[in-house]
């Protein structure tokens, strides 16, 4: 939903929030954080009175269930200074309850609800704060003996603070009393989550000005938190340009009439030890001499061992990451998210222009990435982030692991293939008792590519790739059928 110009905006002090919020707060609203203890509500609060004290506003921070100090020194433990802000203590051993009071001729809640309220619309009609953080909100729930009292309570202390131009962020714990009610009332609401799939954070609702759906990734550190939106290829376009990269590796790229097209996604299949980095290796070294760069991220391989093997056929690894050619990275298990990964690889992107990403492999980021394909989809987050890349007309090789030695049964593991421009196989076959290696392209969307088979070895000059097999069939079903006059394949 387009964002509506005439609303004045306030930033939450998260740059990925404001993202999901399609530019920030709007100033005089109430937002609601929502989530259980743990995930973060009172520190994207603390984030949001400290980003109105850098510019200079009042802020006030409504608290009911630590004291001052104690809020003061959790704000410090993430390098959060609120000693600007102002504090008003509503709990229960506040100063304001601090005297000795009668309760004979009155209800007791109808002296603690008069004072209560009492005290903040002091409070903010005294220090006319711009930004109010309420944590929590149940402080205020707790007094109303109704939700409909609640609720008329909630409604004319959002006009009095509409009225002031005050933004307000109120937290709350999920629970069965009056969520729904205080979801209703506020103008945005932020969910907040933290389970085996690692933090989640989405905005269900943002009143007349709309949200980036879905969920996204969190990450709340020593420094305070941070929002990963996920990627919206379509946000992101530039004009295709089918220019094709080469492998260096003249018989492989005849097999791909050519090499690889601009702004495509490869998927490099076979299984385990059969080449399939040493070939994605011999692209990024094009790439990175000849080419704009390249990016490579190791889910399964320390960069130790890729940069030392890599070296022993003369591909300067080291040399080329020296010179910003090159960038490899390794991503540790389960330390990010998808959207964290993806903002990783995008931004890097645009820092360095490079123009193909290697993601070796999918196997690796299917458990190293943070995640449970019963909540996040790591294959619809892949798909969004390979499209995202092809828009910017960037190319994407990702290597596939299959179970499978020999024969074919499948052209990629866990139905990946949907993902593919370009699907590349590297199988084994058995010869004279020796185990063999083969290649070839079952799939090319752009431009053409050689319908055979070539046999290839990897040697210490790097891949080479032979000429076509002839005569010979039963590849693919992993039981070989030899001519008698079959041609002894070469390479």
């Amino acid at each position: 939903m387009p964002t509506d110009l005439s609303f004045t905006r306030v930033s939450s002090g998260v740059p990925g929030l404001d993202t999901l919020l399609n530019g920030g707060f709007v100033e005089g609203r109430m937002y609601l954080a929502i989530g259980r203890p743990g995930t973060g509500k009172t520190t994207f609060g603390m984030r949001f009175l400290r980003t109105g004290l850098d510019h200079d506003e009042n802020t006030l921070f409504i608290h009911g269930e630590e004291s001052k100090g104690d809020l003061l020194r959790n704000a410090s433990a993430i390098g959060v200074d609120l000693s600007g802000a102002e504090f008003l203590d509503v709990g229960p051993e506040s100063e304001f309850f601090a005297e000795s009071q009668s309760y004979d001729v009155v209800d007791p809640q109808d002296v603690e609800t008069t004072d209560m309220i009492a005290d903040i619309r002091e409070a903010i009609e005294t220090r006319d704060p711009d930004r109010v953080l309420i944590d929590p909100i149940t402080q205020l729930q707790y007094i109303e003996p109704t939700e409909y009292q609640f609720r008329k309570r909630i409604i004319a202390f959002m006009r009095f603070l509409k009225g002031r131009g005050t933004t307000v962020v109120a937290t709350k714990t999920p629970g069965a009393k009056m969520d729904e009610q205080l979801k209703s009332l506020s103008d945005g609401v932020i969910a907040l989550e933290y389970g085996e799939e690692g933090r989640r954070i989405s905005v269900p609702k943002h009143r007349g000005v709309g949200q980036q759906s879905g969920t996204h990734g969190l990450e709340i550190r020593e420094d305070g938190p941070d929002v990963y939106p996920s990627l919206v290829p379509d946000n992101h376009r530039r004009a295709f340009e089918p220019t094709q990269l080469s492998s260096g590796v003249d018989n492989l790229d005849t097999l791909l009439g050519g090499g690889l097209e601009q702004g495509t996604v490869t998927i490099l299949s076979g299984p385990s030890g059969i080449g399939k980095s040493t070939t994605a290796t011999e692209f990024m070294h094009t790439a990175a001499t000849e080419g704009d760069g390249a990016l490579a991220y190791l889910f399964e391989e320390s960069l130790e061992t890729f940069s030392y093997r890599a070296e022993t056929f003369d591909v300067p690894i080291s040399r080329l990451r020296e010179e910003g050619r090159l960038s490899v990275e390794v991503i540790e298990p389960l330390t990010q998210s998808p959207e964290q990964f993806g903002e990783l690889v995008r931004s890097q992107v645009a820092a360095t222009e490079a123009r193909l990403v290697v993601i070796d492999g999918t196997e690796g980021y299917r458990t190293a990435i943070k995640g449970d394909e019963g909540m996040i989809d790591l294959r619809r987050k892949l798909h969004a982030l390979t499209k995202y890349l092809t828009n910017m007309n960037v190319s994407v090789i990702l290597i596939d692991e299959r179970s499978e030695v020999t024969g074919l049964p499948r052209p990629t593991s866990s139905n990946l293939s949907y993902l593919a421009d370009n699907i590349v196989f590297q199988n084994y076959f058995e010869r004279d008792g020796e185990l063999r290696r083969v290649v070839g392209v079952l799939k090319k969307r752009v431009g053409g590519f050689e319908p055979t088979l070539r046999r290839f070895d990897i040697t210490n000059d790097g891949l080479v790739v032979g000429d076509p097999l002839r005569n010979v069939g039963g590849v693919l079903s992993g039981t070989l059928e030899w001519s008698a006059d079959a041609e002894q394949p070469s390479g």
